[in-house]
Protein backbone atom coordinates (compact mmCIF):
# COMPACT_ATOMS: atom_id res chain seq x y z
CA UNK A 1 0.00 0.00 0.00
CA UNK A 2 1.15 3.65 -0.67
CA UNK A 3 2.18 4.92 2.94
CA UNK A 4 0.14 8.14 3.89
CA UNK A 5 1.55 11.42 2.76
CA UNK A 6 0.76 14.97 3.89
CA UNK A 7 1.05 17.75 1.21
CA UNK A 8 4.53 18.81 3.37
CA UNK A 9 5.92 15.67 3.17
CA UNK A 10 5.16 15.64 -0.46
CA UNK A 11 6.74 18.43 -1.33
CA UNK A 12 10.20 17.46 0.25
CA UNK A 13 10.18 14.10 -1.67
CA UNK A 14 13.34 14.00 -4.20
CA UNK A 15 11.99 14.91 -7.91
CA UNK A 16 13.08 12.25 -10.33
CA UNK A 17 14.14 13.78 -13.70
CA UNK A 18 11.61 12.95 -16.02
CA UNK A 19 13.98 12.20 -18.66
CA UNK A 20 15.74 9.73 -16.53
CA UNK A 21 12.65 7.78 -15.47
CA UNK A 22 10.46 7.91 -18.75
CA UNK A 23 11.53 4.62 -20.34
CA UNK A 24 10.49 2.61 -17.18
CA UNK A 25 7.01 4.26 -17.22
CA UNK A 26 4.38 1.81 -18.39
CA UNK A 27 0.77 1.25 -19.40
CA UNK A 28 -1.12 1.01 -16.30
CA UNK A 29 1.26 2.96 -14.27
CA UNK A 30 -1.17 5.61 -12.04
CA UNK A 31 -0.72 9.22 -11.97
CA UNK A 32 -1.50 11.26 -9.03
CA UNK A 33 -1.00 14.69 -8.56
CA UNK A 34 -1.73 17.27 -5.59
CA UNK A 35 -2.58 20.47 -7.01
CA UNK A 36 -2.24 24.14 -5.69
CA UNK A 37 -5.52 25.43 -7.81
CA UNK A 38 -8.78 26.53 -6.20
CA UNK A 39 -10.39 23.42 -6.81
CA UNK A 40 -7.62 20.86 -6.44
CA UNK A 41 -7.83 22.92 -2.92
CA UNK A 42 -11.92 21.91 -3.07
CA UNK A 43 -11.12 18.34 -3.39
CA UNK A 44 -8.42 18.34 -1.24
CA UNK A 45 -10.86 19.55 1.62
CA UNK A 46 -13.59 17.55 0.88
CA UNK A 47 -11.64 14.35 0.84
CA UNK A 48 -9.29 15.29 3.56
CA UNK A 49 -6.08 14.41 1.24
CA UNK A 50 -3.04 15.53 -0.41
CA UNK A 51 -4.21 14.25 -3.51
CA UNK A 52 -6.66 16.18 -5.84
CA UNK A 53 -6.34 13.99 -9.37
CA UNK A 54 -5.97 10.78 -10.35
CA UNK A 55 -5.38 9.26 -14.08
CA UNK A 56 -3.62 6.13 -15.82
CA UNK A 57 -0.68 6.05 -18.21
CA UNK A 58 -1.16 4.84 -21.59
CA UNK A 59 2.11 4.09 -23.33
CA UNK A 60 2.47 4.25 -27.20
CA UNK A 61 5.37 1.90 -27.39
CA UNK A 62 5.26 2.13 -31.34
CA UNK A 63 5.06 6.25 -31.25
CA UNK A 64 7.37 6.48 -27.77
CA UNK A 65 4.48 8.39 -26.46
CA UNK A 66 3.37 8.83 -22.67
CA UNK A 67 0.03 9.70 -22.29
CA UNK A 68 -2.10 10.27 -19.41
CA UNK A 69 -5.60 9.00 -19.72
CA UNK A 70 -7.75 11.23 -17.50
CA UNK A 71 -11.32 12.86 -16.93
CA UNK A 72 -10.81 16.41 -16.75
CA UNK A 73 -12.73 19.13 -15.10
CA UNK A 74 -14.56 21.01 -18.10
CA UNK A 75 -13.03 18.96 -20.82
CA UNK A 76 -14.37 15.45 -19.78
CA UNK A 77 -12.34 12.17 -20.94
CA UNK A 78 -8.78 12.74 -22.67
CA UNK A 79 -5.14 11.74 -23.39
CA UNK A 80 -2.48 14.32 -23.04
CA UNK A 81 1.20 14.23 -22.98
CA UNK A 82 2.55 13.60 -19.92
CA UNK A 83 5.31 16.02 -20.53
CA UNK A 84 2.57 18.73 -21.35
CA UNK A 85 2.17 18.74 -17.67
CA UNK A 86 5.99 18.70 -16.56
CA UNK A 87 6.43 21.89 -19.31
CA UNK A 88 3.56 23.03 -20.88
CA UNK A 89 0.27 22.73 -18.79
CA UNK A 90 -2.35 24.24 -20.22
CA UNK A 91 -0.65 25.56 -23.28
CA UNK A 92 0.81 28.48 -20.54
CA UNK A 93 4.87 27.31 -21.09
CA UNK A 94 4.81 26.42 -17.36
CA UNK A 95 4.62 23.02 -15.42
CA UNK A 96 1.20 22.03 -13.28
CA UNK A 97 1.28 24.02 -10.32
CA UNK A 98 1.45 21.10 -7.69
CA UNK A 99 3.42 17.67 -7.33
CA UNK A 100 2.71 14.89 -9.32
CA UNK A 101 3.84 11.16 -8.57
CA UNK A 102 3.72 8.04 -10.31
CA UNK A 103 2.97 4.81 -8.23
CA UNK A 104 1.84 1.20 -9.77
CA UNK A 105 -0.23 -1.69 -8.72
CA UNK A 106 1.94 -3.85 -6.42
CA UNK A 107 0.44 -7.18 -8.61
CA UNK A 108 1.05 -7.93 -12.25
CA UNK A 109 -2.20 -7.83 -13.88
CA UNK A 110 -2.48 -9.76 -17.26
CA UNK A 111 -1.44 -8.06 -20.62
CA UNK A 112 -4.67 -9.11 -21.96
CA UNK A 113 -6.73 -7.85 -19.06
CA UNK A 114 -4.97 -4.63 -18.49
CA UNK A 115 -5.16 -3.85 -22.40
CA UNK A 116 -8.80 -4.39 -21.63
CA UNK A 117 -9.24 -1.65 -18.76
CA UNK A 118 -7.34 0.72 -21.00
CA UNK A 119 -9.40 0.10 -24.13
CA UNK A 120 -12.17 0.81 -22.00
CA UNK A 121 -11.00 3.94 -21.41
CA UNK A 122 -9.73 5.29 -24.72
CA UNK A 123 -13.77 4.21 -25.94
CA UNK A 124 -14.86 7.08 -23.01
CA UNK A 125 -12.77 9.51 -24.72
CA UNK A 126 -14.70 12.99 -24.93
CA UNK A 127 -17.36 11.32 -23.08
CA UNK A 128 -17.56 14.77 -20.58
CA UNK A 129 -16.44 15.58 -17.05
CA UNK A 130 -19.36 15.17 -14.03
CA UNK A 131 -18.68 18.90 -13.26
CA UNK A 132 -21.99 18.24 -10.38
CA UNK A 133 -20.35 15.06 -8.69
CA UNK A 134 -18.44 17.24 -7.10
CA UNK A 135 -21.17 18.74 -5.67
CA UNK A 136 -23.24 15.85 -5.27
CA UNK A 137 -19.84 14.44 -3.31
CA UNK A 138 -19.83 17.61 -0.50
CA UNK A 139 -23.46 17.16 -0.17
CA UNK A 140 -23.02 13.34 0.99
CA UNK A 141 -20.05 14.11 2.90
CA UNK A 142 -21.46 17.21 4.82
CA UNK A 143 -25.26 16.24 4.84
CA UNK A 144 -25.53 12.80 4.30
CA UNK A 145 -27.58 13.05 2.18
CA UNK A 146 -27.64 12.43 -2.17
CA UNK A 147 -27.26 8.71 -2.93
CA UNK A 148 -24.45 8.31 -6.24
CA UNK A 149 -26.67 8.78 -9.40
CA UNK A 150 -24.77 6.27 -12.10
CA UNK A 151 -24.84 8.42 -15.29
CA UNK A 152 -22.17 8.45 -18.31
CA UNK A 153 -20.18 11.36 -17.07
CA UNK A 154 -16.85 10.63 -14.74
CA UNK A 155 -14.82 12.51 -12.14
CA UNK A 156 -10.62 11.11 -12.47
CA UNK A 157 -11.26 8.62 -9.47
CA UNK A 158 -14.15 6.98 -11.21
CA UNK A 159 -12.68 6.46 -14.69
CA UNK A 160 -9.28 5.23 -12.71
CA UNK A 161 -12.11 2.81 -10.92
CA UNK A 162 -14.09 1.84 -13.71
CA UNK A 163 -10.36 1.14 -16.06
CA UNK A 164 -9.03 -0.91 -13.07
CA UNK A 165 -12.51 -2.82 -13.10
CA UNK A 166 -12.39 -3.60 -16.36
CA UNK A 167 -8.74 -5.18 -16.32
CA UNK A 168 -10.27 -7.74 -13.06
CA UNK A 169 -9.26 -5.41 -10.25
CA UNK A 170 -11.88 -4.26 -8.28
CA UNK A 171 -10.79 -1.43 -5.65
CA UNK A 172 -12.37 -1.48 -2.58
CA UNK A 173 -14.06 1.98 -0.63
CA UNK A 174 -15.70 2.82 1.98
CA UNK A 175 -17.74 6.01 1.18
CA UNK A 176 -20.75 6.25 -1.54
CA UNK A 177 -18.20 7.88 -3.82
CA UNK A 178 -14.44 6.87 -4.69
CA UNK A 179 -11.82 9.58 -4.68
CA UNK A 180 -8.10 10.00 -5.80
CA UNK A 181 -7.43 9.00 -1.76
CA UNK A 182 -9.36 6.33 -1.93
CA UNK A 183 -7.36 4.79 -4.89
CA UNK A 184 -4.08 6.05 -3.80
CA UNK A 185 -4.92 3.74 -0.48
CA UNK A 186 -5.68 0.89 -2.37
CA UNK A 187 -3.02 -1.92 -0.29
CA UNK A 188 -1.88 -3.07 -3.98
CA UNK A 189 -0.65 0.39 -5.28
CA UNK A 190 3.09 1.67 -4.79
CA UNK A 191 4.60 5.07 -5.33
CA UNK A 192 7.12 4.20 -8.13
CA UNK A 193 8.51 8.09 -8.38
CA UNK A 194 7.73 12.04 -7.14
CA UNK A 195 8.38 13.23 -10.96
CA UNK A 196 7.01 17.16 -10.42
Amino acid sequence: MASSVTKKQLKQMPVMPYEKIRAYLKTGDIFFSSGSYTFSGIIQRLTKSTWSHVAVIYKDEELGRVLVLEAEPYVGIRLIPLSKYLHDYKGKKRPYKGQVVIAKMNNAIEKEKLNKGISFGLDELTRPYDNFEIFRIMMRILFHVSKREKNRSYICSELVRDIFAKAGVIMQYKDTYVSPDNVWSDTRVEMKYRIL
